[in-house]
């Protein structure tokens, strides 16, 4: 089964709609249409309605750290190869460890670029519409709670949506989201651009559409990323999304280099990544912004005499650039942003026998910690939130 509804509340059916009440009377009326189900009246749009039009192949998914100019994507537009375009919204969520992309859409009209069963499936995009979440089934798996809400963010703030349907995705896109939603996910709704070249091999317009745009945005060909995961000649870009991630990460640009390891910008290496000197655990490489918090947090650990609670020889790292293992996705960890600790007790998918004390002074100063996920992590922790250290 290529996709399934999930219900949007309890009175409803399977579908989320709610079934009609039998009577006993003959009626000579027609059946009621169902109601389009609206799961969140303020984060929806107008419903979509029946598809119309014809399907466009999704082969080139660009992304800028800005809103679109007009006269750009006419110049776009009118490249030989070119068949249509759709502008699109594109942030990266940082959700229990895994940065993932949402698309903040216009559901008729994005439809146009998924797989026919999909594109064709009324509810899953009048569920969108109405402000629910489709996301493919693996990643929901992951991260759903029994309810099927998920929270996108770290913060504590985080808007948190329910699953309306599970639907394959675009390549290297992972959930979807109507444009209502946009502003509460701190994301764009315009700096990313689908592009169908219809009949024509997508890496033909990859040079003229290169230079058109510029060196700094990702231009990346679907056709290869379907096949592989991602694009291995693409400049990559990760634009976190939400308060304490997109503030201190800023625009992440990267490429591939092999064996699951990355190149990120230079320049964004130098401005923040720095190699320091931390309580308990000696010289550690993160990001700079986390140093303060992780300082505080550990000499708080120290003078509640709880040191000997922190092995450095279990000590795994802090800012390390490659994807996750065996993925094609990125974690805190590309950004400095995350730390594992006491790694052999601690592995994933147990409860972990790092200290609770040392856990509660961790989250005291901004941490979240990866024993509370769905799919446990213990030996994880991640800057949340940013906190002042006086």
């Amino acid at each position: 089964m290529l996709v399934l509804l999930l219900g949007a509340c309890s009175e409803a059916g399977s579908t989320g709609v709610p079934e009609p009440v039998p009577s006993s009377e003959p009626s000579t009326e027609p059946p009621p249409t169902p109601a389009v189900p609206v799961a969140d009246p303020d984060h929806a749009v107008d419903p979509p309605g029946e598809r119309d039009g014809r399907l466009w192949s999704a082969d080139v998914l660009v992304q800028w750290d800005q809103p679109l100019d007009d006269a750009l994507v006419e110049e776009i537009e009118a490249l030989d190869g070119v068949a249509h375009t759709e502008r699109i919204g594109l942030g990266q969520l940082s959700l229990e460890n895994r940065v993932l992309t949402v698309a903040s859409v216009d559901p008729g009209a994005y439809r146009h670029f998924t797989r026919a069963e999909v594109a064709d499936f009324q509810e899953a995009w009048d569920r969108v519409a109405g402000g629910e979440l489709a996301i493919d089934r693996a990643v929901a798996r992951r991260l759903a709670d029994d309810d099927g809400m998920i929270r996108l963010g770290n913060d504590d703030d985080a808007p948190t949506l329910h699953v309306g349907a599970y639907t394959p995705q675009i390549p290297t896109i992972d959930m979807v989201v109507n444009t209502a939603w946009a502003e509460d996910i701190e994301m764009a709704t315009d700096n990313g651009l689908l592009i169908s070249t219809d009949d024509i091999t997508p890496a033909t317009i990859r040079k003229p559409l290169e230079r058109l745009v510029g060196e700094d945005v990702s231009v990346q060909m679907l056709d290869v990323a379907s096949r592989i995961g991602l694009d291995p000649d693409a400049r990559l870009t990760a634009i976190p999304t939400g308060g304490t991630l997109g503030s201190v990460v800023g625009t992440y640009r990267y490429r591939v280099v092999g064996g699951g390891r990355i190149a990120p910008d230079p320049a964004w290496v130098a401005a923040n990544i720095r190699t320091e000197v931390v309580p308990i655990l000696g010289s550690v490489t993160c990001h700079r912004d986390l140093f303060p918090q992780l300082r505080a947090a550990l000499l708080e650990v120290q003078q509640r005499g709880l040191a000997d609670e922190i092995d450095p020889g279990e000590y795994a790292g802090c800012y390390y650039p490659r994807f996750i293992a065996d993925t094609t996705t990125l974690s805190n960890h590309s950004f400095g942003l995350a730390l594992d600790l006491n790694v052999p007790g601690n592995l994933r998918g147990t409860v972990g026998e790092i200290d609770r004390d040392v856990v509660a002074i961790f989250k005291t100063w901004g941490f979240a910690w990866g024993g509370d996920w769905r799919f446990t992590d213990p030996m994880h922790f991640e800057l949340s939130e940013v906190k002042a250290v006086g």
